[in-house]
């Protein structure tokens, strides 16, 4: 039988030059950047609707990707597939939209109603293209040209440096506007609750039992119902208040298990640990998780302005959420 692998690169070699020569394609574009990049940020933040994106095959799965990243960080849009667009889904197409179109030839017939849409309505068109002087980009506003190199694969034909390019550009349209819009974690939160992202910026509110949960006691109260309510409440704690409801002291198994010896002769502010560790509503989960683990505690008490309990946070409950 004949071997066809005679004379080929092994597969490790066709990987580096693959990434390679991808690589090398985003620094010529970083340092070559289109020229409208930032009128097309400005415009993007000026519009009062949405951006919508539309491309056809890969330039289409890249325009998915793309319009998920901007609707997560703070920039409202959606993907709107060519086809679909002839057949109805043009009227998802307002005025007060722009339209960001990529097709890496600038020639893709199937955008052809989209872009006569906008046309007509005088929606604006953000054109991604290698090709300034394509259908496309005679028809678009604003103009982001990608530069004409050559893709990673050996016929020159599959869709790889062009589509590492458009997705690159994407993610810094994405993190442009991110940035202009002040958009911090708590922000991201909004938009992406799920998965282990968004239990990374959970805040300790989010997750913590609230005050019908709260294990607390009085300072003068006597250490046998302190453990009763420490049963109770199932936390391994015991939160000691003053007269005005501040916390001034926790009491843990483990001073249970320290101060053992007359124990029920004592009351709780005589056990309690004095000037605890403790956290606010606003504390991200994952710092709650890493002091907990840092002091070797399995509880925290969060409080307000002035020292009253709100809520407390376990360590399952961090764990339980997927933070870590």
């Amino acid at each position: 039988m004949l071997n066809t692998n005679l004379g080929k690169l092994s597969p490790d070699a066709v990987a580096r030059r693959v990434i390679e020569l991808e690589a090398q394609s985003l620094l010529t574009f970083a340092a070559d950047l289109p020229e409208d990049f930032t009128a097309a940020i400005n415009l993007i933040l000026g519009t009062k609707g949405r951006l919508v994106i539309s491309g056809m095959g890969k330039s289409g799965h890249i325009g998915h990707k793309i319009a998920a990243t901007l609707a997560s960080t703070g920039t409202p849009s959606f993907f709107v597939h060519p086809a679909e667009a002839s057949h109805g889904d043009l009227g998802m197409v307002t005025p007060e939209d722009i339209c960001l179109m990529i097709s890496n030839s600038g020639e893709t017939s199937e955008l052809g109603d989209l872009i006569a849409h906008c046309l007509r309505f005088s929606i604006p068109i953000i054109g991604i293209s290698k090709r300034r002087d394509s259908t496309l980009m005679r028809a678009a506003t604003l103009r982001l040209t990608l530069p004409d190199l050559p893709e990673a694969c050996s016929i020159g034909m599959a869709p790889t440096t062009s589509t590492t390019l458009t997705l690159a550009l994407g993610d810094a349209l994405a993190v442009a506007l991110m940035e202009q819009r002040s958009f911090k974690p708590e922000h991201f939160r909004t938009y992406h609750p799920g998965g282990k992202l968004g239990a990374r910026l959970a805040s300790a509110m989010q997750l913590m039992h609230g005050p019908e949960a709260l294990p607390l006691v009085p300072a003068t109260t006597p250490m046998a119902e302190v453990i009763l309510v420490m049963t109770a409440r199932g936390f391994g704690v015991a939160g000691v208040t003053d007269a005005e409801g501040r916390l001034t002291g926790v009491i843990s198994d483990g001073d249970l298990r320290r101060k053992m010896i007359g124990l029920m002769d004592h009351v709780a502010s005589d056990v309690a640990t004095r000037d605890p560790v403790t956290i606010s509503a606003e504390t991200p989960a994952a710092e709650a998780l890493a002091i907990m683990n840092q002091r070797k505690i399995g509880a925290l008490f969060i409080l307000a302005d002035d020292r009253k309990p709100l809520g407390i946070l376990h360590i399952h409950d961090c764990l339980r959420a997927g933070v870590a």
